[in-house]
């Protein structure tokens, strides 16, 4: 994560808004943040967090949220842009913003948190949090990447698991918990193993020598079949050779019996052949005439009856048109009379608009009359808001005016003061909890020092003493072990024999044993040495942590006595500068404040109160401005009207004959318009339709005069062709025989289907044909005709015996085959599954062995541990630098550091023991390495960390041999932030932003470039 850029308004002692360039900061590689102590160096770091994380290091987001924002500032507003994922490659930007509640000071709605990402140059929201985004927790994001005050040296502090459990959430070691998955691959073995030996199980029936006496018993089944098969394939043939005769026998007995019916058709078959012949003379010759004569008698008839209706329509005609030519006349008269009755009409409309011109003239008048006393009585009322608005004015002149500032400072200084007492009664509390345990420290220390022998001045000398004292009873011992062994060996020497031990020859002086001293005792003697040797280690060791302990305590009681003169100091600061106001308890103070409050609520509401009647002698001035124009468009619009009425009088042509109208309503003139003006068209549309008429009269009598002469000429055409076919007709029924025309007509009349018939007599001759030459030469073959139905039944029977017994065969012949298939398959299947079964022992007995090994989690804890050493080995690369070498960091197997003293011959201490610089450095050491891995593990080109404490502790060298370190991260593409108020560090770092706190408008940023 890389930041860009940081807005802040409304948090802490931000009151306006500030913008903090940080990718002008980060440009350099190491920059700095400095500022006085209080002017809100911290709250940068305090933005960022909540910014991502939505709370805060010192107050959370829930229940303090109204501590976090400005007492100035309804708002709380957070914009924090910055880099992040694989690269840094990817822009986000968090928003971060709460609101006061505006009936309720102290009351801070809930905040809204929302996150974006910049896509081709635009901000869309997203879901993501910061845990996504950046990629760690904000606990693990305090510990790797911004580091606040108070909280450096944390991850030291930490217990073992806390540790553990980090190294875990922070490098995704849960990867290496594979005790579940062990776990569920044994499970899935287990179950193979079971469904293994229940396919086994139902495949003990199967084995090799049942194999092979299933395959001799198919041998000979196969062999049976064979010869059953040849004896039905014979038997097959002859009756293939019978069926054939009997087939011809039964066709040779259908033909005779076909032939005997069609003898008894012939008879009326002959009929039909004849009437078939006489029927299509008949039709071919005599037929067509005989249709035509009976088509022109009707057309003949059809041509007298038109004639005759022709002569009758020719009278009626001529009288119609003659009755329609004298109506079209007086028509014609009426329609003369049209322009004067218009004219008489286009005067009565003027009437209609005269009348409407004088109802707008009374309407007019009557909008005068109501204008002027309405503007009056709002001029009347104006005055009256007039007056009111400069009595309230005095009235709020009278009341003095109180300073904002003077209210805010009051408000703080009242809030200030019981803070500071809240404070102070918390801190003696703690002083006293503090001398306390100071007491009992010394007490136990005390009691430590009783226990020490009188002759011996401390823990230690008694400890060198009683070393000593072992030393001497160890000696003591092994001399009396030696004398004994010695003297078990004295009966061996004898005068003149060689000693077993050192080959001497005289032995003037033998050893004896000594009796007095017991080796037992000294022994006993020995063990109660060490016992009080461990006791006194222990006690050591425990005035060495009580000593620890007390000087700890003893520093933090100095610390609260200063914080509690700082705080009663500023206290009474308060105090003094209230006192000049004249104010002298804290119930004086709230008691003004509401006064003040109370005399500024009385301003501002007879302020708003003015403001609300100036509003309203605007809108009554409005308002008359309005009514004014409506009087002066009333009196053009009345001229208007009386112009007009004067216009349309003069417009009218026939006076006389409208006075009569003017005492009429509208509604009786329009009528009396509408009615004339029908009567009008009506007597136009007559005119017109009467001439249509009688168009169309005079055209159809024409075409009536012509129909009559046309009918006459084919009337006279049909009759002789009449004549001439009658005559064709006689000729053609001589010719051909008929001489009786009622028998013709009942042949032209028959429905005989021609086409039918002849079909019928031709099909029965070929019948007749086909049956007599099939009875010829089914006749002429042999054996047809002496063919035996029961030989051929008995031959059969044999056959279908036959078919059985080779049926039966090959059905056993294919089930025994189908069953040595299946006992070769399953044998097969058998083995492998066998082999499966053993393959799958040998993997359960695998994987119980590792699910004994991964259980509880053991094998991530020995991850974990490898990372915190390998974490501790790249710390030591800058701690042995930055203490010239003369210590290192070490981790043990329970995750504790210790430290390496190489001025006290390498021996181990541990890490709690070391002084504020060093445990600064050290905390910085692995603070660096922890963001090494983690820039490591997020694939980064750059990475940035972020520091806000610790070099107060560190002398002008540790602080040099310090920013030495820091500004070699530069090589390595770190980028390092650092906030303190030490002067000296401005002039170790070139690029800086400077944080001052102005009493007016809140913290204020600046740059050193």
């Amino acid at each position: 994560m890389i930041p860009i850029r940081l807005d802040i308004q409304g948090l802490y002692s931000y009151k306006e808004k500030q913008t903090i360039e940080f990718d002008k900061l980060t440009a350099a590689g190491l920059f700095g943040i400095f500022g006085a102590v209080g002017s809100g160096k911290s709250s940068i770091l305090e933005a960022i967090l909540l910014a991502l994380y939505g709370s805060t290091e010192r107050l959370s987001d829930r229940g303090e949220k109204n501590s976090m924002v400005n007492l100035q500032s309804d708002l709380l507003l957070l914009n924090f842009e910055f880099s992040s994922g694989r690269n840094n490659a990817k822009t986000y930007l968090a928003r971060y913003s709460a609101k006061r509640n505006s009936k309720n000071f102290d009351d801070i709605k809930p905040a809204e948190h929302t996150f974006y990402e910049k896509v081709d140059g635009n901000w869309e929201p997203i879901t993501a949090r910061a845990e996504e985004i950046v990629g760690m927790k904000k606990e693990h994001f305090k510990q790797t990447v911004i580091i606040p005050q108070g909280k450096f040296r944390e991850f030291i502090d930490q217990k073992p698991l806390d540790q553990a459990k980090m190294m875990k959430e922070l490098f995704g070691l849960e990867r290496f918990d594979l005790s579940f998955k062990t776990g569920t691959l044994l499970k899935t073995v287990k179950e193979q193993k079971i469904r293994l030996e229940t396919q086994l199980q139902g495949l003990e029936e199967f084995s090799e020598q049942l194999l092979t006496e299933k395959q001799s018993q198919f041998k000979e089944l196969k062999k049976q079949a064979t010869e059953a098969s040849q004896k039905l394939k014979n038997a097959e043939s002859e009756v293939r050779i019978q069926e054939n005769l009997r087939a011809k026998n039964q066709q040779l007995l259908k033909f005779k019996t076909e032939k005997e019916s069609l003898n008894l058709q012939r008879p009326e078959i002959e009929k039909q052949r004849q009437l078939h012949s006489e029927f299509i003379k008949a039709k071919t010759y005599l037929r067509p005439i005989w249709e035509q004569i009976r088509d022109t008698s009707a057309d003949l008839e059809k041509f007298k009856v038109s004639v005759i209706d022709c002569e009758r329509f020719k009278l009626e005609f001529a009288k119609e048109v003659a009755d329609l030519e004298n109506e079209e006349e007086e028509l014609k008269k009426k329609n003369q009379e049209r322009p004067q009755r218009e004219a008489k009409i286009r005067d009565l409309k003027k009437v209609i608009e005269i009348q409407n011109l004088e109802t707008q003239r009374v309407m007019a008048n009557d909008k005068l009359q109501e204008l002027q006393p309405t503007i009056e009585r709002k001029k009347q009322t104006q005055k009256t808001l007039e007056t009111k608005i400069t009595e309230l004015e005095t009235d709020a002149e009278k009341i003095s005016t109180t300073d904002s500032a003077v209210l805010a400072n009051l408000i703080s200084s009242a809030k200030d003061w019981k803070n500071l007492e809240n404070q102070l009664d918390k801190l003696q509390a703690e002083e006293t909890e503090i001398a306390k345990e100071v007491k009992e420290i010394t007490g136990k220390i005390e009691t430590l020092k009783n226990k020490i022998p009188a002759n011996l001045g401390s823990l230690e000398s008694w400890e060198v003493s009683q070393k000593s004292a072992i030393q001497e009873l160890e000696k003591q011992r092994d001399g009396v072990i030696q004398k004994q062994g010695l003297a078990a060996h004295v009966h061996l020497l004898h005068q003149g024999e060689p000693c077993p031990l050192c080959g001497a020859l005289d032995h003037p002086n033998p050893l004896e044993g000594d009796g007095a001293v017991d080796l037992g005792e000294i022994t006993q003697q020995i063990q109660s040495a060490k016992l009080l040797l461990e006791q006194i280690q222990t006690s050591k060791s425990t005035q060495s942590e009580l000593r620890f302990h007390l000087e700890n305590h003893q520093k933090n009681s100095a610390a609260k006595k200063k914080d509690l003169q700082q705080l009663r100091e500023n206290l009474s600061s308060i105090k003094t500068t209230l006192a000049k106001e004249g104010i002298g308890s804290h119930a004086e103070l709230l008691t003004k404040i509401q006064a003040i409050e109370h005399s500024s609520q009385s301003r501002e509401k007879i302020i708003q109160e003015v403001k609300t009647l100036r509003k309203n002698w605007d809108a009554e001035r409005i308002l008359i401005d309005q009514s004014e124009k409506e009087l002066q468009q009333a009196q053009l619009k009345l001229q208007s009207v009386l112009s007009n009425i004067s216009s349309k009088k003069e417009e009218i042509r026939d006076m006389a004959f409208c006075k009569q109208f003017f005492t009429k309503e509208s509604s009786q003139i329009q009528a009396a318009i509408d009615k004339v003006e029908k009567d009008i068209e009506e007597a136009l549309q007559s005119l017109e339709g009467k001439q249509k008429h009688l168009r169309e009269k005079r055209s159809v009598s024409d075409k009536n005069l012509a129909d009559l002469d046309q009918f006459k000429k084919l009337r006279d055409q049909s009759s002789t062709r009449l004549e001439k076919l009658t005559t064709k007709f006689e000729t053609l029924k001589i010719t051909h025989g008929f001489t009786e025309e009622a028998a013709l007509i009942r042949l032209f009349q028959h429905s005989l289907d021609a086409e039918k018939v002849a079909l019928e007599i031709s099909q029965f001759d070929q019948k007749v044909a086909i049956a007599e030459n099939r009875i010829q030469e089914l006749e002429a073959e042999q054996g047809v005709s002496n063919f035996q139905e029961a030989d051929f039944q008995e031959l059969s029977t044999s056959l279908q015996q036959l078919k059985i017994n080779a049926d039966s065969l090959q059905k056993q012949t294919l089930l025994l085959e189908k069953e040595i298939e299946e006992s070769i398959a399953k044998i097969a299947e058998k083995e492998v599954f066998q082999k499966e079964y053993a393959k799958l022992e040998t993997r359960e007995s695998y994987l119980k062995e590792l699910d004994n090994l991964f259980r509880g989690s053991g094998f991530v804890k020995f991850v974990s541990s490898i990372y915190l050493k390998e974490l501790c080995n790249t710390a030591n690369v800058r701690f042995m630098k930055l203490c010239k070498n003369r210590l290192s960091l070490e981790i043990d197997d329970n995750n504790t550091f210790w430290v390496i003293d190489y001025l006290n011959g390498g021996k181990k201490r541990l890490l709690k023991t070391l002084s504020g610089g060093q445990t600064f450095q050290a905390s910085l050491c692995l603070a660096l390495a922890l963001a090494e891995k983690v820039k490591a593990l997020n694939q980064a080109d750059q990475s940035f960390f972020f520091m806000d404490e610790g070099f107060g502790a560190l002398d002008k060298n540790a602080l040099r041999v310090v920013f030495e370190t820091l500004k070699s991260l530069r090589h390595e593409n770190r980028i390092v932030g650092i906030i303190s108020h030490v002067e000296d560090l401005q002039q170790e770092i070139g690029v800086f932003a400077n944080v001052e706190l102005d009493p007016e408008v809140g913290s204020q940023v600046s740059y050193s470039f």
